[in-house]
């Protein structure tokens, strides 16, 4: 039977490299983003190009009605869930210092990047255990965090208190399910060029001019989806909580 692999912000930058490889490395993809279908319909093209099979699910996973649907639409499609790879996060859409930064600020990107990846881990995990295993194991979960888990930016601090909470979900989960066959990984990309980080290349580009910055060029999403397919090959056939920098395409395993 083929594995399905659920990846949510899938539509485009990091996101989308990830469901590229995966799919190419062999796996039914289940493409999650908040945009309707016909607004992503590009990027299910590319896929079905290359002759990967996708499902589409339009859902926020800061939404508890919408992450069960992920769940649901994923076996409608496909029978089963075997890779979780929660990517989809957002910034602050004001970025304000620290002694400005608004309740409203906290509560909408810690209630997506860590709140919503901590349910639909739940979610996705009370699946995997119900299911019989391929290979020897339930399942695989991989979270795409970010250098700010451990890197202070004090105009941005609900995006590290975020980041820095989704490392934590990934020791917890990984205590937790390993003895259910389930493997669970962490991510850390640095300056990945997204447009999430478009608005800032010109501050960053002048950082690695001037030497000021330690990482050699940009780090690119293929540079996080090569990482991502590593953890969940055979290469890994333990968990305790691992997690892979990805820093100008130099990925560092630390156990």
């Amino acid at each position: 039977m083929k594995k399905t692999a659920i990846v949510t912000g899938a539509s485009r930058g990091i996101g989308f490299a990830i469901a590229r490889q995966l799919g190419l490395d062999g796996y039914n993809i289940v493409m999650v983003a908040t945009g309707a279908k016909e607004k992503n319909q590009g990027a299910l093209d590319a896929l079905a190009e290359l002759g990967i099979p996708c499902a589409y699910v339009q859902a926020n996973i800061g939404d508890h009605g919408d992450r069960l649907k992920i769940v649901k639409e994923a076996l409608a499609a496909f029978g089963r869930v075997d890779v979780l790879v929660n990517n989809a996060g957002v910034a602050p859409r004001v970025r304000a210092d620290l002694l400005e930064m608004t309740e409203e600020s906290f509560d909408y990107v810690v209630g997506v990047n860590t709140k919503g990846n901590m349910f639909l881990t739940q979610a996705v995990a009370r699946q995997m255990i119900a299911q019989e295993p391929l290979d020897g194991r339930k399942g695989v979960i991989v979270n795409v965090s970010s250098c700010s888990a451990v890197v202070s930016s004090v105009n941005r601090g609900e995006y590290c208190v975020s980041k820095a909470g989704v490392s934590m979900l990934t020791t917890l989960y990984a205590d937790r399910l390993a003895g259910e066959g389930i493997l669970v990984h962490e991510v850390r990309p640095g300056v990945i060029a997204t447009d999430m980080t478009s608005t800032v290349q010109a501050k960053y580009d002048q950082l690695i001019q001037d030497g000021l910055f330690p990482i050699a060029r940009w780090g690119t999403p293929q540079d996080v989806a090569n990482a991502v397919s590593a953890l969940c090959s055979d290469k890994f056939q333990y968990t305790t909580g691992n997690y892979i920098d990805v820093d100008g395409g130099f990925h560092i395993q630390r156990l």
